[in-house]
């Protein structure tokens, strides 16, 4: 198993050598990985292993100690952070951000927004660019709403609905944005059986309908082993492995990442043995 660490036309983001520091936790280091166009790449570890700080050096929250991240030809450290949704980079959140007090529609509209070509001027005469704006944003928002099921919860307030459909909406709401990258911080979080086979349903659809390249943080493995093309697992902030999820899921180093060594695994069988 090897490294990606090769750039080219197929390659949409590429990371090199990142490293972060909070004080003197070191949060990230060395952490290099490419994400190449149309495919679900995915990000693994325990609890504190650095993913979602990954995910928040991409969206331009922190800023690197160290490295760089290019995507799509951009250097993102040159990037404000107010822009990155602008080059095509959109995101969920593993704890829902959502507008509570409007509507579905409503929330799915702000998303949109960013997509908006026309001055505040033009927008106050609402001339005919403005209506033929306005009638493109809604019909890619109704495309969103219809790929989702969310017909039935367009009008209703995002505070009443259940946990399952929030997830749902704030990843229409990222949707409505046409990112070329979407990153998806634990969409299964909080979510049943039923709703986390939707949601790698829907991901599915996203990459092949849609032509949009997905980057995830996750830790359901069944989620993880469906959708995923390839999957990279972090331990204390480093790059443990890279590979196919099968091939990730069976690395030593990995195992003993989430389930300790050989013989704390042992250590914790004998117990169980000598009962028998």
């Amino acid at each position: 198993m090897t490294h990606s660490t090769s750039s080219g036309p197929s390659v949409l983001l590429s990371a090199r050598d990142l490293s972060v520091r909070f004080g003197g936790v070191l949060a990230v280091n060395q952490v290099s990985f490419d994400v190449r166009r149309g495919e679900v790449f995915t990000l693994i570890g325990p609890n504190g292993a650095g993913k979602t700080t990954v995910f928040n050096l991409i969206s331009r929250i922190y800023n690197p100690t160290s490295g760089s991240i290019e995507f799509d030809g951009h250097a993102l450290a040159s990037v404000p952070p107010h822009e990155v949704a602008s080059l095509g980079i959109a995101r969920t959140f593993q704890n829902i951000e959502l507008f509570e007090h409007a509507t579905v529609l409503q929330n799915l509209l702000i998303g949109r927004h960013i997509r908006r070509r026309t001055s505040f001027w033009r927008e106050a005469l609402f001339g005919p660019g403005v209506r033929a704006a306005e009638r493109e944003t809604r019909a890619k928002v109704e495309e969103v709403i219809e790929m989702l099921d969310l017909q039935h919860h367009r009008d209703a307030l995002v505070a009443g609905l259940p946990y399952g459909v929030r997830k749902v909406v704030e990843l229409a709401r990222a949707l409505c944005m046409s990112p070329k990258l979407l990153l998806l911080d634990e969409p299964s979080s909080g979510l049943n059986v039923e709703e986390t086979g939707d949601m790698a349903f829907w991901i599915q659809d996203i990459v092949r309908d849609l032509g949009i390249t997905v980057l995830m943080v996750e830790h359901d493995m069944g989620l993880v082993s469906r959708v995923s093309d390839r999957v990279l697992a972090m331990n204390q902030g480093e790059v443990i492995a890279v590979g196919t999820p099968a091939e990730v899921q069976s690395h030593p180093a990995v195992i003993e990442a989430y389930l300790g060594s050989v013989d704390d695994v042992a250590s914790l069988r004998r117990p169980v043995e000598a009962q028998v």
